[in-house]
């Protein structure tokens, strides 16, 4: 009969259990933020709070986060570029897409410069979500005229653009 090979015994020391425990954790962490990120570009905060709700600590999180922004894999520049592009196309205005980002932890500073990219366009968005949902023509009509205002404010836009859309209709 043939013997069975025997695994080499371990010498059980607690300390060494910890280490190898942390660095599975630490890895199991890493690998659910890679595929989070394939997905989609996420923000910081949305990272960190995607991990939390697996149960991950905050010390692992905290190396995680870390670690992938020392390799360039989570950038909050590059999640509010894409953010604010995509919301612009939805036609949303820069009010709407101020509101999500702050709500996803991104600075002033990161959103004002995505912002600023699109200032001269935000007046052309507006008409175009008007046009869409309620026709080319301008209404004569207060109370249209008024309902129309509401739309696009629900959209984002300021009375600003607001008011230079229905002067220029």
């Amino acid at each position: 009969m043939p013997s069975r090979k025997q695994r080499p015994s371990r010498q059980l020391n607690p300390q060494a259990e910890t280490d190898d425990s942390a660095e599975e954790v630490y890895q199991q962490s890493y690998a659910t933020a890679l595929r989070l990120l394939a997905r989609r570009e996420h923000s910081e905060l949305e990272l960190r709070h995607k991990l939390a709700a697996r149960k991950f600590t905050d010390a692992v999180i905290n190396a995680v986060l870390v670690g992938l922004l020392d390799e360039g894999l989570l950038s909050n520049r590059r999640f509010t570029e894409i953010y604010v592009r995509g919301r612009f196309e939805r036609g949303y205005g820069p009010a709407r897409i101020q509101a999500g980002l702050r709500e996803r932890g991104i600075d002033g500073d990161l959103m004002e410069q995505a912002l600023a990219e699109l200032s001269q366009l935000w007046i052309d968005s507006a008409a175009r979500q008007r046009n869409k949902r309620f026709g080319c023509r301008v209404p004569d009509e207060y109370r249209a005229r008024v309902k129309q205002m509401r739309f696009l404010q629900q959209r984002g836009f300021t009375g600003e653009q607001i008011r230079a859309v229905f002067d220029s209709a």
